[in-house]
C-alpha cells in the first residue's frame, strides 16, 4: 500500500525547484537538502540531471516529486512515466496532464494533478477530475486565492497543495488557513519558514 500524500507531509512549505540554471540549480539542490521542508519537488531538469537530483535529495531522507511536463527530453507517454517510475525512482510525479495519472499510480507513484485555476470553467475541471482520476493530491495555482482554495476543499476530499506567486510568509499561512494541506514555495527564504 502506498503511503498517504497527508502522511509524507511534515513540513507544510514544500521546496519547490525550478530555476534551470545549472549553477543555480546545484545551489538550490543544497539549499533543499538544508531547508525544513522535507518534500520536494523538482519542477524543471532534463535527462542527465534529475537522476542525480533525486538520489541526492532521497538520500538526505527528502521525499521527492518530479514534474514531468519539464522535464527535457523525457517522453510525455506511458513509457515516459515507466521509465521515471523504475529507473528514477521518484515518491510520484506532478503534472497538468491528466492523462499521466492513472499511468503513474499504476507504476505505484504517488501523483500530483496541478491545476490553473483562472477561472470557474478550470474550477469545474478540477473537480470533475479529482471525481474520475482520483490524484492522491490536487496542485492550485496561484496559491494566493485563499477564498477559492476553501471552496474547492469543500468540493473535493483530497489534500490541496497551494502553489504559485507566494511571496512572503503571510500567504502560506492564508493558504493554509483556508485548508490547504501545504504550500509549495520557490523562493529558499521560505523553505525554513517552519510549519
Amino acid at each position: 500500500m502506498t503511503k498517504s500524500i497527508v502522511d509524507m507531509v511534515e513540513s507544510q512549505v514544500i521546496a519547490s525547484i525550478g530555476n534551470s540554471n545549472s549553477d543555480s540549480y546545484s545551489n538550490l539542490i543544497e539549499t533543499a537538502i538544508n531547508s525544513y521542508s522535507n518534500m520536494i519537488f523538482i519542477m524543471k531538469g532534463d535527462l542527465l540531471t534529475v537522476p542525480d537530483q533525486i538520489v541526492r535529495l532521497k538520500d538526505a531522507g527528502k521525499t521527492v516529486f518530479v514534474h514531468m511536463d519539464f522535464i527535457g527530453g523525457l517522453a510525455n507517454n506511458k513509457d515516459g512515466i515507466r521509465y521515471v517510475a523504475r529507473k528514477w525512482r521518484p515518491d510520484g510525479i506532478i503534472t497538468t496532464k491528466s492523462q499521466f495519472i492513472p499511468l503513474a499510480k499504476d507504476e505505484g507513484l504517488i501523483t500530483i494533478q496541478r491545476s490553473f485555476l483562472i477561472d470557474y470553467n478550470a474550477f469545474d475541471r478540477t473537480v470533475a477530475m479529482h471525481h474520475t482520476l482520483r490524484p492522491d493530491a490536487i496542485e492550485v495555482l496561484p496559491a494566493i486565492i485563499p477564498r477559492v482554495i476553501h471552496e474547492l476543499t469543500e468540493r473535493v476530499d483530497l489534500p490541496i497543495i497551494a502553489g504559485g506567486l507566494i511571496k512572503e510568509k503571510q500567504e502560506i499561512l492564508d493558504a493554509l488557513a483556508a485548508g490547504a494541506l501545504a504550500t509549495s514555495v520557490g523562493n529558499p527564504l521560505l523553505w525554513d519558514v517552519g510549519i
